[in-house]
């Protein structure tokens, strides 16, 4: 969203105060559909507990994507005690301990899908292999993006654009 909104700044940061104002109607348009539809709890926890991008060197989890992962873990386990071994269990997916650190799990955090990865790699944190599998299962649905691309539609018509 971050780039969708430094386009839309880019394109009209020449056309004066009318732009400007055009500008703020559609980072409107933009933040409302972010935080309607595309930004929830499970989708942060999504991106904790994806591989891929917790051992990346270049991501570093803010607090959005630590709220969203917790939210997720409250809803979803009820029992404080599990919760008090997921928190503990977390910390080892951190540190890349125990088989995490074996080279095939090195080796297939970006080659394989993240569930599978768990089921693989995980078992020596079952509280956390559950509730990751359970999360990076979920199917993923267009609805939200078809609903973007109609919304983008409406903004950029050829009309507007020649």
């Amino acid at each position: 969203m971050d780039r969708a909104k430094e386009a839309v700044r880019s394109y009209y940061d020449d056309k004066g105060d009318e732009g400007f104002q055009k500008q703020l109607l559609l980072w409107q348009v933009i933040d409302e559909r972010w935080n309607n539809t595309l930004h929830r709890p499970i989708h942060a926890a999504g991106i904790f507990l994806n591989p891929g991008f917790a051992y990346s060197c270049s991501f570093q989890f803010d607090a959005e994507v630590m709220d969203g992962f917790f939210t997720c873990v409250q809803k979803m386990v009820p029992s404080p005690s599990e919760r008090a071994d997921i928190s503990k269990e977390m910390e080892v997916y951190r540190m890349a301990g125990g088989t995490l650190s074996f080279d095939m799990a090195i080796q297939d955090r970006t080659t394989k899908m993240p569930d599978a990865w768990w089921r693989s790699y995980g078992g020596r944190l079952p509280k956390l292999q559950k509730i990751a599998i359970r999360i990076l299962s979920q199917t993923c649905s267009s609805s939200g993006c078809e609903r973007n691309w109609s919304v983008f539609e409406k903004i950029h018509t050829k009309r507007r654009n020649r």
